[in-house]
């Protein structure tokens, strides 16, 4: 009798520890699952940028995610995604905050999610701060705004690469942008095949700049002087002051203080010259050249909203690169510029770098 009581204790206590076994699992694979990565901001300093005529900062803000594992696993090392974010934001758009009217994108959850839902492998990803005195550097290459391209493909990917652990080469690095980031990226991407192997590119502006458009438009206030003894009036802010930080990025001039450009329509601008000045920084213009750099590229992922005002110009942009035979893939879908930005990213931009990146350190 006592033995049996003793074999009816021993069974219910295996039970009721093979019961607890069976109930910690899930939650050893939700505590597995709710792991999360963390962003730092730090500041890049930038060589590129140094001596602009505009008083560009040459020191820029950068958000940098890093994926759930990398305090763990410390011998680990992770494919790169430099972000660009578009005209009148910065940095925190990419982190949740920052959206300016536009709303922003939580991209380190997306990439949280998307990790634990196996869709995408872990990377860190970079987000820097792009915008300017007249909202927005275009990154592009200009004396008076600074050299975005070199700040970009040299400047903060050595920085990256020399204070975190990446597989430092071009094979596992990508750029992806939005807006006037999509143009950053297509037209970073094609001068610089060296620093990056994949792209991608949402509703990119500025595929075609013509500045007599403005002329349809009403005149942009005057923009004020760059130093410290800039005028203290007003100044305009946002699309206001597109026009500004356009002509800052491609039709610079030494010659013309304070602003140090040449504005579209103003007394005394020589017009056909700021048009093929535009013109010439226009990546549908400046495809053509740039073609045997875009063959080096394992992927080049495009998308664009059919109810965006720059679907055209979108898909005229993926028709030329297809009849270049490059691998693009490139979609469209039901939306306007900015409402379904959060979704094309966790659900096709994270996942396709995923894919395209090497993850391990061979060159």
């Amino acid at each position: 009798m006592h033995r049996s009581h003793a074999r009816t204790r021993r069974s219910l206590a295996v039970s009721l520890a093979l019961a607890g076994l069976a109930l910690a699992a899930p939650h050893a694979r939700a505590a597995e699952t709710a792991a999360k990565g963390r962003v730092e901001t730090v500041k890049v300093h930038g060589r590129a940028l140094e001596g602009n005529l505009s008083g560009e900062p040459a020191d820029r803000e950068v958000s940098i995610y890093l994926p759930p594992s990398y305090d763990r696993e410390r011998s680990r090392r992770y494919p790169v995604v430099i972000l660009l974010h578009g005209y009148s934001l910065t940095n925190k758009y990419w982190v949740g905050t920052g959206g300016q009217g536009f709303g922003s994108i939580d991209v380190p959850g997306a990439m949280d999610r998307d990790v634990a839902g196996h869709k995408s492998r872990e990377m860190i990803l970079v987000m820097p701060d792009g915008n300017s005195k007249y909202d927005g550097s275009m990154y592009s290459s200009s004396v008076t705004s600074g050299d975005w391209e070199g700040f970009i493909a040299d400047d903060l990917v050595g920085y990256v690469d020399g204070h975190y652990r990446t597989i430092a080469n071009r094979a596992s690095r990508g750029l992806a942008g939005h807006s006037m980031g999509g143009y950053g990226a297509i037209r970073i991407g094609m001068k610089r095949p060296d620093a990056f192997s994949s792209l991608y590119i949402l509703s990119a502006c500025c595929l075609m700049n013509d500045p007599a458009g403005f002329a349809r438009r009403p005149p942009p206030a005057p923009p004020s002087a760059s130093g410290e003894n800039a005028s203290a009036a007003p100044r305009p802010r946002g699309f206001a002051n597109v026009v500004n930080a356009e002509a800052a990025a491609w039709s610079p001039n030494p010659s013309n203080p304070p602003t140090y450009f040449d504005l579209p329509g103003a007394e005394g601008v020589d017009a056909a010259l700021v048009a093929q000045k535009w013109a010439a920084n226009s990546p549908l213009v400046m495809l053509d050249q740039y073609i045997e750099n875009l063959k080096r590229y394992s992927g080049i992922g495009m998308d664009v909203g059919l109810q965006d005002g720059l679907s055209a110009s979108n898909e005229q942009l993926a028709k030329r690169l297809e009849a270049y035979k490059l691998p693009v893939a490139f979609e469209t879908y039901e939306g306007d510029h900015v409402n379904r930005i959060a979704e094309r990213m966790e659900q096709h931009v994270l996942p396709y770098f995923s894919q395209h990146l090497r993850f391990d350190a061979k060159r």
